[in-house]
């Protein structure tokens, strides 16, 4: 999963290149084109930080404003030493689609700091975080840019984000990002969220495909948030986990794993599934499992036009961002691999991330039923949405989700102007 990406996988091309063949497919115009494929504002800082040993080292940061056009832009902060311009340009955008295709009042963003998380101290990961919040102190606000955690950063990121923008502004700012700890304004619900949205989408597919989720099997890569919780909820579905993996490699039992046992293993265990006890199989050999689903929960690019043609899942929900390269789309359409994209599959994250500032807005929290409720309603109407698009047009849910959500975003931009 930390394998570099070889050179001609840009996540930017494979955004683009969906971005174009479903704006074709609309028949989108030149104008409006040129204007949903370059972002609104890209923003690139120096974050002078003094280490714990007395040294001061200059990180970089960015910030990348896709679309403000449907409402603030919304999207996750990621640490992580294999930042780019190019990947954080192409996230910010799958933010804007992602938005778009569950219905929810926001644009698209995405930050990135180039760090290595793991080899830093609390210290200078909040000293870090706090100059970052700083010097974009004109970019985040409830109302203009709200960032959430991602790659690299979690509950206390976000703790430490709103307080030093509270600081700053001389107001307390909750509803500034989300993914916050529970006690400072966090909504119930939000951890499980993503995964849960994986869960719905499977659900859906799987009910589409005519598949017995009670006689299915299913692999997941990744075991972060995401990979973990789709896995747990998968299970309780009747779906049978026979492989998971991590940083550390892949873990598979043909007799099926017991999720929760795994989840219990990794918080003990450093937060790896470092000598799990299932057989050991690579990452690779995970993806192309003979299982009838596939979550790839873990990086972009994971699913190539090297590997395609191995895959023998029938059914594969994207958990992470860009997992499959768009080299590989036509390949997995051809063995009628059926794919529930990305910017829908996961978008149960940014869904209750709304709900989330929303409550800050109202000052007013809900139940965790409520928020999981509400938050089903919200994905399983994307997904219907997505998939009569998709017989529509006659195309897969992937270009059908780009259709929903590009048509969405190309029509405000139209009603609001240009100017």
């Amino acid at each position: 999963m930390t394998h570099n990406q070889p050179e001609h996988l840009n996540p930017l091309d494979s955004m683009k290149e969906r971005f174009s063949n479903a704006a074709n497919i609309l028949g989108l115009d030149q104008m409006t084109y040129d204007m949903l494929i370059n972002p609104q504002k890209v923003v690139i800082v120096s974050l002078p930080v003094i280490l714990d040993d007395g040294k001061l080292k200059v990180f970089e940061g960015i910030r990348v404003v896709h679309s403000a056009s449907m409402g603030p832009s919304k999207g996750g902060i990621r640490y992580s030493m294999n930042v780019t311009l190019d990947e954080v340009k192409a996230l910010a955008a799958w933010m804007t689609w992602k938005c778009a295709v569950v219905g929810i009042p926001y644009g698209g963003a995405k930050g990135g700091i180039k760090c290595d998380p793991r080899n830093m101290s609390a210290g200078e990961l909040e000293r870090l975080t706090r100059t970052y919040t700083a010097a974009m102190q004109d970019v985040f606000g409830p109302d203009k840019d709200i960032p959430a955690p991602d790659m690299g950063t979690n509950q206390q990121t976000m703790a430490w984000i709103m307080d030093e923008f509270s600081k700053i502004k001389g107001i307390s700012s909750p509803a500034v990002v989300t993914g916050k700890p529970l006690v400072l304004g966090g909504s119930l619900g939000r951890v499980e969220a993503t995964g849960r949205g994986v869960m719905v989408s499977t659900r859906g597919a799987m009910a589409k495909l005519k598949m017995d989720p009670q006689n299915c099997t299913c692999a997941v890569q990744g075991f972060g948030n995401v990979g973990s919780i789709s896995a747990k909820l998968l299970a309780t579905q009747g779906l049978k986990i026979v492989a998971i993996s991590d940083v550390t490699g892949g873990y598979y039992k043909k007799d099926g794993i017991n999720v929760e046992e795994a989840i219990a293993y990794v918080n003990k265990n450093n937060g790896t599934l470092e000598d799990f006890n299932a057989d050991r199989i690579t990452n690779d050999e995970l993806l192309t499992l003979d299982v009838d689903v596939l979550v790839p929960a873990a990086m972009e690019d994971q699913i190539t036009d090297d590997n395609a043609h191995a895959i023998r899942a029938k059914l594969i929900v994207e958990g992470a961002n860009g997992p499959i390269a768009s080299n590989a789309d036509k390949i997995l359409h051809t063995n009628k691999v059926n794919i529930v994209p990305d910017i829908l599959a996961n978008a149960g994250g940014v869904s209750v991330s709304y709900f989330e500032w929303v409550q800050n807005r109202l000052g007013y929290y809900w139940t965790e039923e409520r928020v999981n409720r509400r938050a089903d309603r919200v994905m399983k109407q994307a997904f219907d949405n997505v998939y009569n698009a998709s017989q529509k047009y006659e195309v897969s849910m992937r270009t059908a989700a780009y259709i929903v959500a590009i048509d969405k975003v190309a029509s405000t931009q139209k009603l609001r102007g240009v100017f």
